[in-house]
Order: C-alpha cells, then sequence, then structure tokens
C-alpha cells in the first residue's frame, strides 16, 4: 500500500469513528441519565452514574403506564406492519409480473406518494376519518398501513423482477394456487426484503407521534409516545424533571432498538436487493 493510500484510509478512518462517535453519543447521554437523580444529572450529565439505580426506571414506568401503553403501542405496530407486508407484497408481485402500461402507471403511482409530504394530507385526512368512525385504534392501523406501502413496494417489486418466473410456473403445473404460490414460492424467497420492510416500518410506527395525536388523542389507549407528551409528571411546574424524562424515554426506545440490532444485518441485503435488481 502505498503512502498517499495509506493516508487515505486514515482519513476516511477517522471520519467514520466521528460519525460513528455522531451517532452513539446521544444514545450513552440518555442510558447514563437515566439512573440519575435531578441534581446529579445537571452536575455532571455526561460522567457515568455514582450509583445505578433502578428506581428511576420503575418511577418512570408508572409515570407513563408503561404496561398499557406498551401493549397498545406493541398492538398498532404489529397489525400495521403486518397490514403493510401483506397488500405490498401482493401488489408489487402482480405489478412486477404484468407486462402493461397499466403496471407502469401502478408502480409510478405508489413511487409519487414517497413524494408527497405528510402535512399536505394531515387535516384532509383526518376529516375523512372522523365522518368515517374510524377515529380510533384500527382507523390509525389502516393509515400506517396506507402511508406504509409506497416504499415497501419500491423494494418488494425491485426483488420480484429477480425471481424467474418459471418457479411460479413450476407450482402452477403442480396444482398449487395464487396463495399456496405466494406461500410457499415466492415469501420465502424475499425474506431478506421482507425483514427490511418490517424494521423501517416498525421503527416509524413506533417512534410515531403526530399521527397517534390526532387521531387517538387523549384517551385510555395511548401509544408510548403520546403516554410522554400526556404525563403531566414529566412537566414540571418548576422546570423538567429530567431524573423522570430520560429513563421514561430510554424504557420507549429500548424494544424497537433491540430489534433494529438483531435483524440489523438483514436491513442492507434487502434494500440492495429490493433496490438494485430487477
Amino acid at each position: 500500500m502505498s503512502h498517499r493510500e495509506k493516508i487515505r484510509q486514515g482519513i476516511i478512518g477517522v471520519v467514520l469513528v466521528l460519525f460513528a462517535f455522531v451517532t452513539v453519543f446521544p444514545i450513552y447521554f440518555l442510558a447514563v441519565n437515566s439512573f440519575k437523580g435531578q441534581q446529579e444529572i445537571v452536575a455532571s450529565p455526561i460522567a457515568l452514574p455514582k450509583s445505578w439505580d433502578f428506581g428511576y426506571l420503575a418511577n418512570a414506568a408508572k409515570q407513563i403506564d408503561l404496561g398499557r401503553s406498551l401493549l397498545q403501542t406493541i398492538l398498532i405496530t404489529v397489525l400495521a406492519v403486518g397490514l403493510i407486508i401483506l397488500v405490498s407484497s401482493f401488489a408489487a408481485w402482480a405489478i412486477a409480473r404484468m407486462n402493461s402500461k397499466v403496471a407502469d402507471f401502478l408502480f409510478l403511482a405508489y413511487t409519487a406518494a414517497m413524494l408527497i409530504p405528510f402535512q399536505s394530507v394531515m387535516y384532509p385526512l383526518v376529516s375523512l376519518v372522523e365522518k368515517l368512525g374510524l377515529k380510533n385504534t384500527l382507523g390509525l392501523i389502516l393509515m400506517y398501513g396506507g402511508f406504509g406501502l409506497s416504499m415497501s413496494v419500491l423494494l418488494y417489486r425491485g426483488f420480484i423482477k429477480s425471481v424467474p418466473a418459471s418457479l411460479e410456473e413450476a407450482a402452477m403445473l403442480d396444482g398449487a394456487n395464487i396463495f399456496q404460490m405466494y406461500r410457499y414460492v415466492l415469501m420465502p424467497l424475499l425474506k431478506p426484503t421482507t425483514v427490511t420492510v418490517i424494521i423501517t416500518n416498525a421503527v416509524w410506527i413506533w417512534n410515531d407521534y403526530l399521527l397517534p395525536f390526532l387521531v387517538i388523542g387523549n384517551n385510555d389507549k395511548k401509544t408510548l409516545t403520546l403516554s410522554l407528551y400526556y404525563a403531566k409528571s414529566l412537566s414540571g411546574q418548576y422546570g423538567n424533571p429530567w431524573e423522570l424524562i430520560f429513563p421514561a424515554v430510554l424504557l420507549c426506545i429500548i424494544p424497537v432498538v433491540i430489534i433494529f440490532i438483531i435483524l440489523q444485518k438483514n436491513i442492507i441485503e434487502g434494500i440492495s436487493a429490493g433496490a438494485v435488481k430487477g
């Protein structure tokens, strides 16, 4: 390796380390301050806690009604992501196998929908949902399903284009119907892309605040983000109670961080397969 190449590699390494530090530092800052009292947080916000007191986490869990809001968030996320996978994979399959202008138009419509900002359709959508009597958990799940289709169809369609149609034809000759082809032939091949669809949509839905705020509001079926917002103890009269805010936020993000870490290897593989192939 030449001297110039070593310098270039060193610069790239330094830049990557800086990016890693910028990415990891907020998580570190949140984690270490979740085990401190108010005075210790103000006095030494970056230092490790003098004693790892899990009482702050327990108190925060009680304040945000962690059990109920966690179950509600899991329910919405699982059902919405499942709806996105089912509809987008079927739609992408049909679009990828149809060689017509209609299929091309539908694909362009799905991809163009990603360019429309949510704020431009926010109030008309909420008004329509309210008129239909769906300003509840079911309506929220359906809206998440709709908003998650565009990117998911784009990823699925790109991968399906690389799958030989002869596999489906062979299954049809063996007597498989369309649902059997979808379950036993297509979906096993789509596993990397499906994992990517799950991660990208689950992280967004789990952390979303605006749509649950507009649809659910302050009722008994609040998500974690709404519980954080409406918890009176987290907005102190004489300042911010950081000994509650930090552990409450940590409890809200722990599940999705764990899932992301477990499935992170499949994300790049799924995005590459869906965006490059076909």
